[in-house]
């Protein structure tokens, strides 16, 4: 089964040298399960030609907002419309959680509650999920038709299935501990209050569940396919 990776952002240079790119970080959780992988650097414009040119899709995260004027993301928009009409599974992850909600007819917004940054608990279809998180903006209406199936005390919309093909999702299961802490060190910094930083930092190491959440997502590509 074939993924097409629609990249809507790069990783920080050192994490590029150590881990790879975002298509890599994904690669590396989805692996062993029969799946070859193709990116589309769609932040950089560079667009897949049809939803027939994978089997399933997957959207990255992104340093960007979805409410932000830049010219790839009307054509992404129309995009995810194409794949929920050709019927082809879908999953979004962070921004891609988000650019899936406003293209559908949701709406994000830069959370005035802050950020929500670190090793974060999420109730899931019934199952607690740790996984980092690491965003400002939320989902704040879902779309039409859209089941919310998880939360976290910070985040109302972490998780949403959308018909039988898409799914969405607002924590990283792609991080590590290593890609989290490099993020903090080189991201973070004057941009999320230093207590947040500090607190993440402490948790960092602590084991999570993106492992079987990663299966949760092979498992919906291969539903879909």
């Amino acid at each position: 089964m074939k993924i097409g990776i629609l990249m809507t952002g790069h990783a920080l240079p050192d994490l590029i040298e150590d881990t790879g790119d975002y298509d890599m970080m994904f690669a590396t959780l989805l692996a062993e399960n029969g799946f070859t992988f193709e990116r589309f650097n769609v932040v950089d414009e560079e667009y897949p030609n049809s939803p027939d040119d994978a089997d399933g899709w997957l959207i990255t995260g992104s340093k960007h907002g979805a409410y932000e004027d830049h010219p790839w993301i009307p054509p992404l928009e129309a995009f995810i419309r194409d794949i929920r009409d050709a019927g082809k599974p879908l999953i979004g992850v962070c921004f891609g959680h988000q650019i899936i909600a406003q293209a559908l007819g949701g709406t994000v917004v830069k959370f005035d509650g802050g950020w929500s940054v670190g090793r974060t608990d999420y109730e899931i279809e019934g199952e607690t999920f740790s996984m980092h998180a690491w965003h400002q903006d939320q989902v704040i209406t879902p779309p039409d038709g859209a089941q919310i199936i998880g939360h976290s005390d910070f985040c109302e919309n972490a998780a949403m299935l959308i018909g039988d093909t898409i799914l969405t999702i607002q924590p990283h299961p792609e991080f590590t501990s290593h890609i989290l802490s490099t993020i903090i060190d080189q991201r973070g910094k004057g941009v999320v209050p230093d207590a947040l930083l500090e607190a993440a930092s402490a948790t960092a190491q602590t084991p999570t569940d993106s492992a079987d959440f990663g299966k949760r997502m092979a498992d919906h590509f291969r539903k879909g396919a």
